[in-house]
């Protein structure tokens, strides 16, 4: 039997580039996580956001959270709607890219680092192997071209 070879990204990345920020701390945490492919443009739920913020504020503390007390957080938001598995599933994403980890004690912004630093993190974690393999992929072709 013939093996199909089907295109699988090793990774799948998305940044969107908005104008210069300004107004609400959430309005700019909302547009943050959109630019960096946390949440999708029009998604009228932005748990991650609430939960990348609240990790935030812990992390300027050094404040370690259980999931008992994120759990307590969203309840007392007054949102309808968001199940637990909902706020594990994004926990999953934030760890997933590298912005929290689990320890000992608790979850906590990965290694206690501020979000520019983070970023920084991402961008050469993700971004940088993506740019250079997209490099590997136009050499071969214009070599190949030629």
């Amino acid at each position: 039997m013939k093996r199909v070879f089907k295109d699988k990204p090793l990774t799948n990345l998305s940044l969107r580039r908005f104008e210069k920020p300004s107004g609400a701390l959430a309005d700019v945490s909302r547009r943050f996580c959109i630019s960096i492919g946390l949440l999708q443009p029009g998604d009228s739920r932005d748990v991650v956001v609430d939960l990348f913020s609240l990790f935030l504020r812990a992390s300027k503390i050094k404040r370690y959270l259980t999931i008992n007390e994120i759990y307590s957080y969203f309840a007392g938001l007054n949102k309808r709607g968001i199940a637990r598995s909902n706020i594990r599933r994004n926990m999953l994403r934030l760890k997933s890219i590298g912005f929290i980890e689990k320890t000992g004690n608790g979850y906590r912004v990965k290694e206690w680092l501020t979000l520019s630093e983070l970023f920084n993190e991402y961008v050469q974690y993700k971004v940088n192997p993506t740019l250079s393999r997209i490099d590997e992929y136009a050499k071969l072709i214009d070599s190949e071209g030629n």
